[in-house]
């Protein structure tokens, strides 16, 4: 692979936060974006500036020239898109959970061996702008020097399948959170 990575969003919710961060990125290219919504499609490339749109997710995948696919939908959704992406030749990288079950796991795996693509499961709270925005100011000096640093992700489970609250409930009991 020479030249810019070629990456295709797809899921426009929160996966537009992504778009701008290929475009700044130097070996990155916010090739494509893909949402279901056509309406909010055009909105969001418009506001970027990405030509490449698509609606359906398999006319996204006949792209030869596209690199990698970053799967930000609907957790039902991620380990079956990133099979499609890696059987179509593609790098896949998804959100967190990477599937819902032990064998979609054990699914992208096997097509993960199979094509000799990347695949990443992305835990995306250290890329969003509170973050970036204390990195940059880090990097600029103008934190002084750093003794201690302490963080925390509480994620809002509220809308998540029933199975996960159940189970991340049940883990969680005694550890202050759910």
């Amino acid at each position: 692979m020479s030249g810019k990575i070629k990456i295709a969003v797809v899921g426009l919710g929160f996966g537009a936060e992504f778009i701008s961060l290929y475009q700044r990125h130097p070996d990155a290219e916010c090739y494509a974006i893909c949402q279901r919504n056509k309406d909010n499609l055009n909105k969001i490339g418009d506001q970027f500036k990405v030509e490449r749109r698509f609606t359906n997710f398999s006319d996204l995948l006949a792209l030869e020239e596209l690199d990698a696919i970053h799967i930000v939908t609907p957790i039902a959704e991620h380990a079956p898109m990133a099979v499609a992406a890696l059987k179509a030749g593609k790098h896949a990288a998804a959100t967190v959970p990477m599937a819902t079950t032990k064998e979609e796991c054990l699914e992208i795996a096997k097509w993960r061996k199979k094509s000799g693509r990347v695949y990443m499961m992305m835990e995306t709270a250290v890329y969003t702008r509170e973050y970036l925005y204390v990195q940059d100011l880090r990097d600029r000096g103008e934190l002084g020097t750093i003794q201690l640093v302490r963080g925390a992700h509480y994620q809002d489970m509220e809308n998540w399948p029933e199975a996960f609250r159940k189970r991340f409930g049940e883990m969680s009991k005694g550890i202050g959170f759910l």
